[in-house]
Parts: structure tokens; sequence; C-alpha cells
């Protein structure tokens, strides 16, 4: 893992930032998140009534594969800022979910740098475009520009 500073990440505003490793989507991280959220939908939590739609089984939610971002990022390949007291989630200025996850799948990440700005000393805002990827399929699960903010 190579650490940098956050104005040596600041130059690569625009660049592919890394990959993350690939995790394994299956029943049961399903239905945990089914249990945490309320969100029993069949389409998630029963197989038989699944294999009747078009999906032909259970699909992750969308919001599933949208909170896996933290830990697929904690994954990635790429650089990391040295010396950071904390990070947290800012928000997403847009997310689009392009393709259902299916129970069984394993996803990564792809991060690109979009912008880089320091909005306090020390306090620094982070844009990333996402692209969640589904092994095996053309096209990924989602794509979000996502914000956060790591405190140096």
């Amino acid at each position: 893992m190579t650490t940098i500073t956050p104005q040596e990440l600041q130059g690569k505003v625009g660049e592919h930032l890394g990959t993350s490793d690939w995790v394994l989507v299956d029943q049961e991280m399903i239905n945990k998140f089914a249990d945490a959220t309320g969100d029993h939908q069949f389409i998630h939590v029963d197989a038989e009534k699944a294999k009747l739609t078009p999906f032909g089984g259970t699909i992750a939610h969308g919001f599933l594969t949208l909170s896996l971002i933290p830990m697929l990022g904690a994954s990635t390949d790429g650089p990391k800022v040295g010396g950071v007291k904390m990070g947290v989630n800012y928000g997403g200025n847009k997310v689009r979910f392009l393709a259902p996850v299916r129970s069984g799948k394993r996803v990564r990440s792809h991060v690109k740098l979009l912008e880089l700005d320091e909005k306090r000393p020390g306090q620094w805002q982070q844009t990333n475009e996402i692209s969640i990827e589904i092994e095996g399929e053309e096209k990924p699960a989602l794509i979000a520009e996502w914000i956060t903010q790591f405190f140096v």
C-alpha cells in the first residue's frame, strides 16, 4: 500500500485510484440487511417466489450494494492518505442502480477521483466516481458519485 499526502492525492484528480477486493454477496448477507432495514420484499428473501421473477432468484437490495462502498473502499489497492484521524460519509451527488446483484455473486469497486478540496485546514472533501462491478457480468450493479470527508 502506498501512503501519500492529501496534496499528492489532489494531483490525481481525474485518475483511476484503484480496484477493491472481491466480496461475496450471499443470501445470509441479504437476509441480515433485510432484518436491519425491515425490507423483506420477496425478491430479496424468498427464493421460491423470486425464481418466478425475471431475476430468476433472490437479489440484493440496491441499498445493500450501495452500503458496501466503505468496505470495498477499505480494500482498494490504490494509494492511501497518511495521517488520517477520521473519515466520514458526506453524501452522494448521484447514484444509479444499473443491474441487480444476484445472491451468490461477487462484487468489487472501481474508484476514480473526481475532486479533492481542502475545506478547512486538515479537513478534506473527496468526490469519487464509484462503479460496482458484478463478477462475470457486463453491466455494473451501480455507479455513484460519492462524497467523503477526511481529517488529517
